[in-house]
């Protein structure tokens, strides 16, 4: 079972990554490019170059997990990091703020959906 919650590490993939990209591909891209490895409870988070899409890759007991979000409308928004960094450690709650589209005014999120008319 593919379950998120703030026990776990959360590490973003700097840059866009293409969305075409599999399990296989993304797990070397978490070992050849972030110099991670692939543990039990760590998630890694790979965001296409329009923010439409996320994926979050895990590797569980009996293999790896892919979860796919994609945008109808908006985009995510992610952390501020430094440039040229192989892999930005994020916690529960900076990922549940990206996902969700909360910004700095509680009453305030960015559209996710598009309206019915």
């Amino acid at each position: 079972m593919f379950c998120l919650n703030d026990t776990m590490r959360y590490y973003l993939c700097p840059g866009a990554t293409d969305m075409r990209k599999g399990m296989n591909t993304l797990s070397g891209i978490v070992v050849n490019q972030m110099g991670q490895s692939l543990r039990f409870g760590d998630i890694f988070i790979f965001v296409n170059r329009k923010k439409d899409t996320v994926k979050l890759l895990s590797a569980e007991d009996g293999g790896l997990v892919l979860y796919i979000k994609k945008l109808s409308r908006g985009r995510f928004r992610l952390p501020e990091y430094k440039p040229g960094i192989k892999s930005f450690s994020m916690e529960w709650r900076d990922l549940v703020v990206m996902v969700e589209g909360i910004i700095e005014n509680p009453d305030k999120r960015q559209r996710r959906v598009i309206a019915p008319r």
